[in-house]
């Protein structure tokens, strides 16, 4: 009787191609890395640059289904485009003009009430500088010295801001005329360069899996920014027909503003809810009016935020808040008030290559000897 050898199972080590593709993956994931590092200090460097770029694509690709619905009634590419860009720009002024106006109005207005606000505040200072005294003596009993409010950095003088703007101006005109012409041109030729990508595919598969991408990554945008817009703009009519029931002036001005600081995930509300807080304070004696605005917009940030968008938005368009404060972090400290802006909307578009192209096995590749490629389970 004989016995068949007992086969054993190649080392995978071994193969000159694993071996091969695990230092080309560890090749890959350390020019991500260091992809990674450089990014944010090159696109905060090139701001002047990038974030027209930035803002053009996402605004572009908002707009992308009105174009092709334009388009669908026969109407030719370049004047499809000039239509949504202009109704585009006449409803974005609209929207500053409504709030900035107003605003210079309000500026103006806090010298002048300085003395109420102080002394509408004054029982939250007190209450401050008693627990600043006992801080400091808690210190000094333990051999510590307190920080004193003396020691902090000296504020900028208003003659270096007004220098600033007025410098900076200019580069600002010059980078919204770019904005607005990438916006246009991307627009006008969005048919023939979506047409273009999908034909030079060599492979069937290829030509779907770039369609595929294209079509989710405007339906994803698109519809996530009509959606929210949608959501804040009636938030915003709520909050001006409140603030307007309680007294306060240019109710419009505060409802384009919980409109407008929404579209910043948690950081936004908290805002409008101490600009609000301020706004109370110098319209109203009474502490406790002054404070009804903004307690009226958090209760309606909060019906909004855990009630009206979850069942509107759905489970489809949602993000993690993990990574809803990670992109609102990253990209409101490289382009501040801006990056914060279009943080969610560039998240989304992330998510949507990251699922048509494939995501990296990292960990596999870490833990389980793999390489990059990701394994499914038949």
């Amino acid at each position: 009787m004989t016995t068949e050898p007992e086969i054993v199972p190649e080392d995978p080590a071994l193969d000159p191609a694993f071996r091969r593709d695990r230092l080309l993956s560890a090749l890959v994931i350390l020019f991500g890395v260091a992809l990674a590092l450089a990014l944010p200090f090159a696109l905060r460097a090139g701001a002047v640059f990038f974030m027209p770029v930035t803002v053009a694509m996402v605004v572009a690709l908002m707009l992308v289904p009105l174009l092709e619905w334009l388009e669908r009634r026969g109407l030719p590419a370049g004047v499809a485009a000039l239509i949504a860009l202009v109704l585009f720009l006449f409803i974005a002024n609209a929207t500053l003009v409504m709030i900035v106006i107003p605003a210079s109005d309000w500026v103006r207005m806090l010298p002048e009430h300085a003395a109420q606000v102080r002394a509408n505040i004054s029982p939250l200072v007190d209450a401050f500088n008693a627990l600043e005294k006992l801080g400091d003596q808690l210190a000094a009993a333990v051999g510590q010295q307190a920080a004193s409010a003396r020691d902090k950095l000296p504020a900028q003088q208003p003659t270096s801001i007004v220098a600033l703007v007025a410098t900076s101006a200019p580069a600002v005109l010059i980078s919204i005329f770019f904005a607005i012409l990438l916006v246009y041109f991307f627009l006008a030729g969005w048919t023939r360069m979506r047409a273009k990508a999908i034909r030079d595919r060599e492979t069937l598969t290829g030509s779907l899996r770039v369609a595929r991408l294209l079509r989710d990554m405007v339906t994803g945008t698109a519809e996530y920014l009509l959606t929210i817009t949608i959501i804040n703009a009636s938030l915003g009519a709520v909050v001006a027909l409140l603030v307007w029931m309680l007294g306060m002036p240019t109710p419009l001005m505060w409802g384009g503003l919980a409109a407008i600081f929404n579209f910043v995930p948690y950081v936004g509300p908290i805002v409008v809810t101490g600009l609000l807080a301020v706004g109370g304070l110098v319209v109203f004696v009474d502490p406790f009016a002054a404070l009804l605005p903004a307690a009226a917009f958090l209760v309606c940030h909060l019906v909004e935020a855990n009630i009206v968008t979850p069942r509107i938005v759905g489970h489809r368009l949602t993000v993690s808040p993990v990574w809803i404060l990670l992109a609102l972090s990253f990209w409101g400290w490289v382009w501040g008030t801006v990056g914060a802006l279009i943080s969610v909307p560039l998240l989304i578009m992330m998510r949507v290559m990251l699922d048509r192209v494939g995501r990296p096995d990292v960990l596999g590749f870490l833990f389980d000897g793999r390489t990059l490629t990701r394994h499914t389970d038949p």
